[in-house]
């Protein structure tokens, strides 16, 4: 008998491009996870800036705290940690631009922007997505309006346990999930199942899984070391056999109801697949 399918993980990022809190439970909002990736670091033209360009970002480690959560610096003791709130506060505003989109967002303290610059030895400056901004799903899949914080493009990401557990089977050093900043991950079933779902339900709680994801070289950065395979793996691994237009895919883009609760031990269940 198949084991069941059920919720595994539940991560946020409250940063985008740092490290991600692990959770037991999380409640579902209009852009994804509360707290989920609603602070951005951006660069002196305000643009954004992921580990993508700066691997070094993988050294700020994020821990939860009291209403918020503390940043550290793994290399940097003599840094005190950060507290930064989940919720930003409108003192200063300014427009960043993340991808194709320009949004309105509200500085953080001065002492954030100080930090941040310190610790990745560049000008740079934290800002907050309030819930007055409207960013959506890319248009052309998202016929309900649905609406993302200051992630790639959708407001959660889906990967099961087997997919990562077939690839782990190929390499010659395995990886663990953060290199895909996950925010749902499920057990059960076979690798890649989640690949054909369409509607799925965990917990109460319905979700759509609009399409695979594509990935890029964040994932073959080791998010201890900030340090990027010689190799390109495990992207170099995935493309012989996990690519679809010139893209690797690993992992669902998923978009939500926008409300509910969410529990690891929850049940997964798919309840209709992709034409």
């Amino acid at each position: 008998m198949a084991a069941p399918l059920l919720l595994s993980d539940l991560y946020i990022y409250p940063v985008k491009s740092l490290g991600g809190i692990r959770l037991t439970e999380a409640r579902v909002e209009a852009r994804g996870l509360r707290h989920d990736r609603r602070w951005l670091i951006v660069n002196e033209r305000n643009q954004f800036m992921t580990q993508r360009q700066t691997a070094a970002m993988a050294h700020l480690k994020v821990a939860a705290a009291y209403n918020g959560f503390l940043l550290t610096h793994q290399q940097r003791p003599e840094l005190l940690p950060l507290f930064v709130p989940f919720v930003g506060t409108p003192e200063k505003t300014l427009f960043v631009t993340i991808w194709d989109d320009m949004v309105f967002a509200w500085r953080a303290r001065p002492e954030c922007d100080e930090w941040l610059t310190q610790a990745l030895g560049q000008p740079c400056k934290l800002v907050y997505m309030s819930d007055m901004v409207r960013r959506d799903v890319e248009p052309e899949r998202n016929p309900e309006g649905q609406l993302v914080s200051f992630a790639d493009g959708y407001p959660f990401l889906l990967v099961g346990q087997e997919s990562l557990a077939e690839l782990n089977g190929r390499l010659v050093q395995p990886v663990v999930m953060d290199r895909f900043r996950p925010n749902l991950v499920f057990s059960g079933g076979e690798a890649f199942a989640e690949d054909g779902w369409a509607d799925f339900r965990v917990g109460d709680v319905l979700f759509r899984a609009v399409r695979a994801c594509g990935r890029c070289v964040l994932t073959t950065i080791d998010q201890q070391t900030a340090q990027k395979s010689p190799a390109g793996e495990p992207l170099r691994t995935l493309a012989t056999y996990r690519t679809e237009g010139g893209k690797v895919m690993f992992g669902q883009n998923v978009t939500g109801p926008g409300r509910g609760v969410l529990r690891v031990g929850d049940a997964l269940t798919a309840l209709s697949r992709k034409p």
